[in-house]
């Protein structure tokens, strides 16, 4: 029994393991980062053609973009939808003020307050915002799309037209893109008579 107690003691305090143990426990899987679950998002986006599916995976995609990584900026974002909700666009922005300056590498935060500029007819102020969504995150087509929405309440149809068309390129099944793409055809061929 000393012999079997010796043994023992002596793997503990070297460090020797029994053959047995060789082998390193199996690792949990690492989840992936959120930049490749988004890449994946997206090109399963790109290739899905059923308008349903599509729907879910881009709102995944939304599930994602929502994610700041902070509590506290998350906090913010909930009191700045609120407040939208509410049409109280003062104090969304705000909210929406710290958000950016807080996290500027935060894609969703720039594309809400563009969101909140928009409907708030501030339309060169949010296109500032979609513009530093979009060098965050090009694959941003919320903010494509309300960057398209912008060109169109402003007349500029070529351009609404070219940015509903960067929109399908990334989410081909958006059947708002796809109806403001055949119109914005018709009209822009109807003009060109």
């Amino acid at each position: 029994m000393r012999i079997l107690f010796a043994f023992f003691a002596t793997l503990f305090l070297f460090g020797a393991a029994p053959a047995w143990a060789d082998d390193p426990p199996a690792k949990p899987p690492v989840a992936a980062t959120k930049e490749a679950r988004l890449d994946q998002l997206f090109a399963d986006l790109k290739r899905e053609r059923n308008e349903r599916a599509a729907e879910r995976i881009a709102g995944r995609i939304w599930g994602e973009w929502f994610q700041s990584g902070s509590a506290s900026i998350d906090l913010m974002m909930q009191w700045s939808q609120k407040a939208m909700d509410d049409q109280k666009f003062d104090v969304a922005l705000d909210f929406l003020d710290q958000v950016v300056i807080l996290q500027p590498k935060y894609a969703e935060g720039w594309n809400r307050r563009a969101t909140v500029h928009y409907m708030m007819k501030n339309f060169g102020k949010s296109m500032s915002d979609i513009d530093q969504t979009l060098q965050l995150e090009p694959r941003h087509f919320g903010a494509l799309s309300g960057l398209a929405q912008i060109m169109a309440a402003t007349g500029h149809k070529q351009s609404a037209l070219e940015a509903w068309q960067k929109v399908l390129a990334i989410y081909p099944m958006m059947r708002s893109a796809q109806d403001q793409v055949a119109t914005l055809s018709e009209e822009l061929a109807g003009e060109g008579i």
